[in-house]
């Protein structure tokens, strides 16, 4: 035997006692399904990469600010550690918010901030309400911190099933998980419901990551609830998805203990400078949004005219659509093989159903036009 199988067999033999040592609860737990990022795409259609029209993760296609890119190159500072207390961050962001600094803690996306919020609160056995059908983030850290995740169906209009919510909380209820907008579907939970569940005293996380798509927020309100917390992303209007930066809205209290517990340098130097200049050039940013929601209702007009297709209204930066003739996995292919990515949903709560990302006009165009050859 060469000693590289000597190697491999060592190997094994430790494997298998390496695996008794891994919790066991995740051991079984199922990957996170992540977006694939565009040139993986482009070889997997056998297409060059700018013919790629990725409309399946949300982002912004005009990108970010230009000040970003030419205050990146030119920042001196890289070998420093970033501010652990995020002063100058939390600065910028509460004049955007309108809230006071101490309110609000960033992280390396607002991903993190849900996990830092569970690894708080969550103690093995505690039960988290989700939402569903809604973001897979939830259910997927709730079960890593290893809390017992509690889903409660959302009614045919994907509204809130409020009495729902109550009729399963009991004393090891700790938080509760509301999108809105709700993704996948796109519609927002009102302030009426939303104060109703603070009222609960539970927990209450309103995830707002397309806020600036729908211009409706209960971030004002986090002052007067020690128990509402609101998250946000500059993952989607910023197009900053890359640079994973997004922030939360807590109370006093919160605020302290996340900062305490997070990872001291979480939010990187290129992200800090990225979201310091994406604020400084609010207007610029304010204009693509208001050109992804332009061209949000014309792609809602143009799926809607397709009989096989029943798109839902959306106050965010995508389209659930349902296929109503057809099949939504054999639809989803047929478009990656041209080069257009879509996410595509088959469970109880999502029956054969697409989401599409808001894009530029020619990609509205150039989608529309290969749905209508699947006719």
């Amino acid at each position: 035997m060469s000693s590289g199988d000597g190697g491999i067999e060592m190997e094994n033999r430790q494997g298998g006692r390496i695996e008794k040592l891994i919790r066991s609860d995740l051991s079984r737990l199922k990957a996170y399904q992540s977006i694939i990022p565009p040139d993986v795409l482009s070889e997997r259609a056998g297409i060059p990469l700018e013919r790629v029209i990725k409309l399946d993760g949300n982002e912004n296609p005009y990108g970010c600010s230009p000040r970003v890119g030419r205050a990146l190159a030119g920042y001196p500072f890289y070998h420093i550690y970033p501010d652990p207390e995020q002063h100058e961050l939390r600065k910028a962001l509460s004049e955007y918010v309108g809230v006071d600094a101490a309110h609000i803690v960033a992280g390396a996306g607002s991903d993190e901030l849900i996990d830092l919020i569970l690894r708080l609160f969550i103690e093995p056995g505690d039960r988290v309400i989700n939402c569903v059908p809604t973001f897979g983030m939830y259910p997927f850290c709730t079960e890593i911190c290893g809390g017992k995740v509690i889903d409660v169906p959302r009614d045919q209009s994907y509204a809130l099933d409020i009495a729902g919510i109550k009729k399963v909380m009991d004393e090891k209820t700790k938080v509760i998980f509301i999108a809105s907008p709700n993704n996948p579907t796109g519609n927002i939970t009102t302030q009426r419901d939303i104060l109703e569940l603070v009222e609960l005293g539970k927990v209450v996380v309103i995830d707002e990551a397309y806020y600036e798509f729908s211009g409706v927020t209960v971030a004002p309100l986090v002052p007067q609830y020690e128990n509402l917390i609101v998250l946000r992303s500059f993952s989607k209007w910023a197009g900053l998805a890359g640079l994973r930066v997004g922030y939360g809205v807590f109370s006093t209290l919160i605020a302290e203990q996340l900062l305490k517990i997070k990872q001291p340098y979480n939010i990187n130097l290129a992200a800090h400078v990225a979201l310091q200049e994406s604020l400084a050039d609010i207007e610029y940013l304010r204009d693509t949004v208001k050109k992804i929601i332009s061209e949000r209702e014309r792609l809602f007009t143009r799926l809607g005219e397709l009989e096989f297709l029943e798109p839902l209204p959306s106050q965010s930066n995508f389209i659930l659509c349902t296929v109503k003739k057809g099949d939504a996995r054999v639809m989803y292919e047929r478009l990656c093989r041209r080069g257009i990515f879509l996410r595509y949903f088959d469970n109880p709560l999502l029956r054969n159903s697409i989401r599409i990302s808001v894009g530029k006009p020619e990609h509205t165009d150039t989608l529309i036009e290969a749905l209508k050859e699947m006719c």
